[in-house]
Order: C-alpha cells, then sequence, then structure tokens
C-alpha cells in the first residue's frame, strides 16, 4: 500500500502536537523527506504550536461582548473601591466624632 499525501496530512496533527507513536513519526518523517513543501508546512505548524502565540480572530460581535465585560467589571471594580474607600471615610469620622465627643467635649 502506498502512502498517499493526503494519509500524511491527516497524520500531520498528531505528529506536530507530539501525540503519534514511534512508528507514525517514522512514516511521516520519512515522507517529509520526499515533500520539501509539506516539510516546510510541517516545521512551521510546529513552531507556531510551541509558541502559543497564535492570535484568534475576533468577529465583530466577540469584540463587542469582550469590550462590554471588560466594562462591566470595571464599573463593578469601581463600585467596590468607592464603597471601600466611603467606608474608610465613615469610620474615620466616626472615630473622630467619638474621640472630641469623649475627650474634648466633656467638661
Amino acid at each position: 500500500m502506498e502512502i498517499t499525501r493526503d494519509v500524511i496530512i491527516d497524520l500531520l496533527p498528531l505528529y506536530i502536537a507530539g501525540d503519534a507513536s514511534k512508528d507514525t513519526i517514522s512514516l511521516v518523517e520519512k515522507y517529509l523527506e520526499t515533500d520539501a513543501e509539506l516539510a516546510k508546512v510541517a516545521k512551521r505548524t510546529k513552531m507556531l504550536d510551541k509558541s502559543n502565540e497564535i492570535p484568534l480572530p475576533l468577529n465583530q460581535e466577540d469584540q463587542m461582548e469582550a469590550y462590554q465585560e471588560a466594562q462591566r467589571v470595571i464599573k463593578q471594580r469601581t463600585v467596590i473601591w468607592g464603597g471601600m474607600i466611603a467606608l474608610g471615610i465613615l469610620t474615620f469620622l466616626g472615630f473622630a466624632g467619638l474621640v472630641y465627643f469623649m475627650f474634648v467635649s466633656s467638661p
């Protein structure tokens, strides 16, 4: 049985991911020695796969959804920080008032 280019193309994802058996790796590498174009594609794909920096294209709807989620998180953090600051100020004023009435205003 002849191993065709289509068979090797089917095996390339396993080969590139490192999930292929030793026999499959040997078969693919042997074939890639005879097909320079496919070997170049496999090499580039393997480099990209290792870098994990393949940007995923987002459509307009996905971009808008990501933007709205970021805005929601920013608003949520702003409200939380504002509440914490307000609570801090009220606590400070409460202690200051307590000190004033305990020590300053008593005759």
